[in-house]
């Protein structure tokens, strides 16, 4: 059986470099067998994220783009603060936001390319509750901002 990371190079994955919080809070706090993953942006680089309103600014595919960028630097806080991606057990919860504009209903479909991509990566593992929520704004004027609950081994 393959692991995390050869699963990720299988499909053409690449972790970026865990990226660094810009205000006070931890990238990924862990309690007993619990890692929460703080909300992760779609950077570009280091200084900018892919940004607009879905449904205006940005369309469909460009949003699930964002949406899987997100998850990748989820991935890689996770990675960074447990030594290993083999230490996920489960992926129990995702949540979504989405920077909507007015009249866009599609935020499961945006949530839905990074629900595909850890199913892809962990298999039954990657399975997860989640929401998808459509908002007003996000920091840096991202289009979509992802966070994560993962059981983690002890």
């Amino acid at each position: 059986m393959a692991t995390i990371e050869e699963r990720l190079t299988q499909l053409g994955l690449t972790l970026p470099a865990a990226k660094t919080p810009a205000f006070e809070y931890v990238a990924v706090a862990v309690h007993d067998d619990i890692a929460y993953v703080s909300g992760q942006l779609p950077w570009r680089d280091a200084e900018n994220a892919i940004g607009g309103k879905v449904g205006a600014d940005i369309d469909l595919e460009g949003a699930q783009e964002a949406a899987r960028k997100c998850t990748l630097f989820a991935l890689a806080n996770l990675k960074h603060r447990l030594g290993s991606l083999e230490a996920i057990e489960q992926i129990l919860k995702l949540t979504g936001f989405v920077a909507s504009a007015p009249g866009f209903t599609g935020q499961p479909k945006v949530i839905d390319a990074a629900s595909k991509l850890l199913g892809e990566v962990f298999g039954e593992k990657g399975r997860h509750a989640r929401s998808a929520v459509g908002v007003a704004e996000l920091p840096r004027g991202a289009a979509v901002e992802i966070e994560m609950i993962v059981a983690v081994r002890p």
